[in-house]
């Protein structure tokens, strides 16, 4: 029989299950537009899963919105999503069912034979099942044209949107073969990756490459090669992960990896001696089971647990995506990429970030007024030889967007700060401007515009990247302003400069004479930020490892000025907010990530990590 794909209109998406889980399968389907209907026989669990997509629909719709246009849209609405307890009213007029019960082989056969019974015939049958191929749940579909309803079988697991968006598709070894890229699009819609396994396979694609690491570390554990914390240290660095395997046993459940690597043992006749059994031996049996027993422990002792568990305390973060990403709707293109930018809030490391202001023109420098309520932004404009960039502000909630200087003043407005100078009295923007070669500022409401430095006529500087102005920041106690010039790309020809925040008298931006180079031969130095009670100078460096991808930082004051890479390996950093008081320094990527930064130590933990291509970045403090 020839496949055709159901007809959708109102019809629902039902979820068996409303967990952990399958509340976010349900949540990820209604941001997509799509109709939902949660069944769970716990009336609390039914309750938890509408309360958590109330709070988070809005979140999910991040991923299936990258703005500025292209094919992929928000769509007009969210879809309706309701629950119950019954079978058969959840699942009577759906187009897709998913089951996400409890991971348990009998219950899941029990499921597909109740869906054999009440499922429309159109309807496409999927579990989320990691553990069990969804042909092993098919004992129960006896109807009088089963071998039909089996070619409408599949696996669909996710993983645990939205932090991990990935979903595998995988077939019953009888599914329609059209289902797959159907399927695949419909989960795109909804901002998911789907991959399709090409055969059936216990463990589908990340899986089996998952549970060949446990394996291999658990064989390490039990030939006492070494211990959970030096593995998940090399891998820490290897890596430049966050989330490390010995942790994420522990965190998981030592009870569930060995439940797992039982179906691969028994699938495949493995040697579980140095794997499972020993597991069971020396800590499932003596209640060591991770987190879920923190007084016994896991892999980790007790007495280690608090601090492997920590992590650096976010404050909330704004970040620039400049809209050049894989994010990006036109992707690998970069057609119409110069009005994807968006601005961005971060307020956890496990939370999706919210679009606050959307389809900007590159934005790159970013500073906040929690004072004002308000946020200032700088945008390198479509064109790097025009003058078409600006300064613009809005409210920190993004609404009430102003532009504070735009038609040909600017050409490509680089790092942005606010300064409060209480000697004198004023607010004012301070901000380079990288082809226009100069560096400028200006009030809060754009007035009393000022050119500080002009290094070349502007626009014309694009030949010669000497001359480029890129990050600033200011010394008040000094009364100093701070900036970098890059130089060309990788080509340790960058410095950093500063003069005087008030001009000597006479002189102009064409000709100052306080200008003093503090730092040269770097390998490309980006945006700045300092600590002035120690006049200590930080910075990122986008140049060439192994001196650059690096954040630095330097006393600049001291006759020999010696530089200290705190961090490297990163990829491309730009953006760059001091967090003393937490001794910790955060930093962001054109690579799509925002990282903490330990002053101390320069290790790196990740605080979010996507598709985008970050610029500027800035902190909100504490009220």
């Amino acid at each position: 029989m020839v496949w055709s794909a159901p007809h959708i209109g109102s019809r629902p998406i039902a979820i068996l299950g409303g967990g952990v889980l399958g509340r976010r399968i349900a949540c990820s389907f209604v941001a997509g537009g799509f109709n939902v209907h949660i069944r769970d026989p716990s009336p609390q669990a039914r309750s938890d899963a509408l309360a958590y997509i109330d709070e988070n629909k809005e979140a999910y719709t991040f991923f299936i919105c990258p703005e500025g246009g292209g094919n992929k849209k928000k769509p007009a609405q969210y879809g309706n999503y309701t629950a119950s307890k019954d079978m058969e009213t959840a699942v009577k007029d759906a187009w897709l069912v998913i089951e996400a019960v409890p991971e348990k082989l009998e219950l899941k056969i029990d499921t597909f034979g109740e869906l054999d019974k009440y499922a429309p015939r159109d309807c496409i049958l999927a579990s989320n099942s990691s553990s069990f191929k969804s042909s092993l749940m098919l004992n129960k579909v006896v109807s009088s044209d089963a071998d039909e309803r089996k070619k409408w079988v599949c696996n669909v697991h996710y993983t645990m949107p939205p932090t991990i968006r990935t979903v595998e598709l995988m077939t019953d070894g009888h599914t329609h073969q059209e289902i797959f890229p159907f399927l695949s699009e419909v989960l795109k819609q909804c901002g998911m990756l789907p991959a399709t396994a090409r055969k059936e396979s216990t463990g589908f694609i990340f899986n089996r490459l998952w549970a060949a690491v446990k394996r291999e570390i658990l064989t390490i554990l039990a030939e006492e090669v070494s211990d959970a914390a030096e593995i998940d240290a090399l891998w820490a660095h290897m890596f430049q992960a966050s989330i490390l395997p010995c942790q994420l046993m522990d965190r998981v459940g030592l009870d569930t990896v060995a439940f797992i690597e039982d179906n691969y043992i028994n699938e495949r006749k493995l040697d579980g001696s140095l794997t499972v059994d020993w597991l069971r031996k020396n800590y499932i049996t003596q209640g060591k089971l991770g987190l879920k027993t923190p007084e016994q422990g896991g892999l980790y002792p007790p007495s280690a647990a608090p601090a492997q568990s920590a992590s650096p305390k976010i404050p909330p973060i704004f970040v620039l995506d400049v809209g050049h990403g894989a994010n990006s709707p036109s992707y690998p293109s970069l057609a119409g990429t110069s009005t994807y930018g968006k601005i961005l809030r971060f307020d956890g490391p496990n939370q999706p970030p919210k679009a606050l202001v959307t389809g900007l023109p590159a934005p790159d420098g970013i500073d906040v007024d929690p004072s004002a309520n308000r946020m200032y932004w700088t945008n390198m404009g479509a064109d790097v030889t025009a003058a078409d960039g600006s300064v613009m502000s809005a409210t920190l909630d993004g609404t009430d967007k102003k532009v504070l200087l735009a038609d040909g003043v600017l050409t490509t407005p680089k790092q942005l700060i606010l300064v409060k100078d209480s000697e004198k009295g004023t607010e004012k923007l301070y901000f380079c401007d990288r082809e226009g070669c100069s560096v400028h500022r200006c009030n809060v409401d754009g007035t009393e515009h000022e050119v500080l430095v002009q290094n070349a006529n502007p626009g014309r500087g694009v030949s010669d990247p000497m001359h480029w102005c890129v990050g600033i920041t200011v010394d008040l106690a000094k009364r100093k302003f701070y900036w970098t010039q890059k130089g060309p790309s990788k080509s340790n020809a960058g410095r950093i400069l500063r003069a005087n925040m008030d001009f000597l008298p006479g002189e102009t931006a064409t000709g100052r004479s306080d200008i003093e180079v503090v730092l040269n031969k770097l390998p490309e130095p980006i945006d700045l930020d300092m600590e002035s009670e120690t006049g200590v100078l930080y910075w990122t460096d986008r140049g060439e490892h192994p001196r650059g991808s690096s954040l630095n930082c330097a006393r600049v004051d001291d006759e020999k000025k010696e530089v200290k890479i705190l961090a490297r390996h990163f990829n491309e950093p730009i953006g760059l907010k001091l967090d003393l008081e937490r001794k910790q320094i955060f930093v962001s990527d054109l690579g799509g990530s925002v990282y903490a930064v330990d002053v101390e130590t320069g290790k790196k933990t990740v605080v979010h990590r996507d598709e985008g291509a970050y610029t500027g970045l800035v902190t909100l403090p504490e009220a």
